[in-house]
């Protein structure tokens, strides 16, 4: 990862290594029964920020702290998302609900804001976009130039995200993916969605002690070191999944 410009939110965010991820295959798309309820493509915002696909009412509640920068949690979206959706949403036995976590600090800030600036049913898939296409993003070659990041060191945080989000380009990516330039300006100005992110970060780090991203959260408790499917569909069978 290259180095990486903090912002005025870096006393709020928690900075952690992000781990490499080996790839998996993916699961094929799961299917419905006629009658059934559609929860895969139930999603719905939930109050502490989160987007959540699923049964309201699963026995099995999932969160999953994530950063779209970090490889650990792209190789969990391409791997074991589609999984967890097919095997164990579809059924309506287990919820997932999905909270964005600035693990980079101001890095993050421009992929959370534009991930949250599409109608609830485009949260997923564009979620899923982001990561199959993190190394594209973030991993491209060339640095700030140290001037420029001096400049954005007196920038509001907003400014901060508008120039990061281009410069890796995630604001190109969303406005190819059919967002309205207009539209994902708005959302990187956002100050008041920037400061729930604050906010959140804060609740999440004072709730669940945040250690690094992804940090799995299975019926109110975390599920230590679990970092990837294979640890954690048995911590989902523990809870009662089947």
């Amino acid at each position: 990862m290259k180095r990486l410009l903090m912002s005025a939110l870096a006393a709020a965010v928690l900075v952690v290594p992000a781990a490499e991820a080996a790839p998996v295959k993916k699961a094929a798309p799961a299917k419905r029964a006629p009658g059934k309820p559609d929860w895969v493509h139930t999603v719905v915002a939930t109050p502490e920020g989160g987007m959540r696909m699923g049964n309201p009412a699963a026995k099995v509640k999932l969160i999953e702290y994530g950063a779209r920068t970090c490889p650990t949690c792209a190789a969990f979206a391409i791997n074991g998302a589609p999984l967890l959706a097919k095997q164990y949403v579809a059924s309506g036995q287990v919820s997932f609900e999905f909270r964005d976590y600035p693990v980079h600090g101001a890095i993050d800030l421009a992929p959370i804001l534009l991930g949250h600036c599409v109608p609830n049913r485009a949260f997923f898939p564009l979620l899923d976009a982001m990561m199959a296409n993190q190394r594209a993003l973030i991993g491209r070659p060339g640095e700030i130039p140290q001037a420029k990041q001096d400049e954005l060191q007196k920038q509001p945080p907003n400014a901060v995200a508008t120039y990061l989000g281009k410069f890796y380009g995630y604001t190109d990516f969303v406005v190819k993916a059919g967002l309205p330039q207009a539209r994902a300006n708005a959302c990187l100005a956002d100050r008041k969605a920037l400061d729930a992110i604050v906010e959140r970060t804060a609740t999440a780090n004072k709730t669940y002690t945040i250690s690094g991203t992804p940090t799995f959260i299975v019926n109110g408790v975390v599920a230590d070191k679990v970092l990837d499917w294979a640890g954690l569909e048995p911590v989902l069978r523990a809870a009662g999944a089947k």
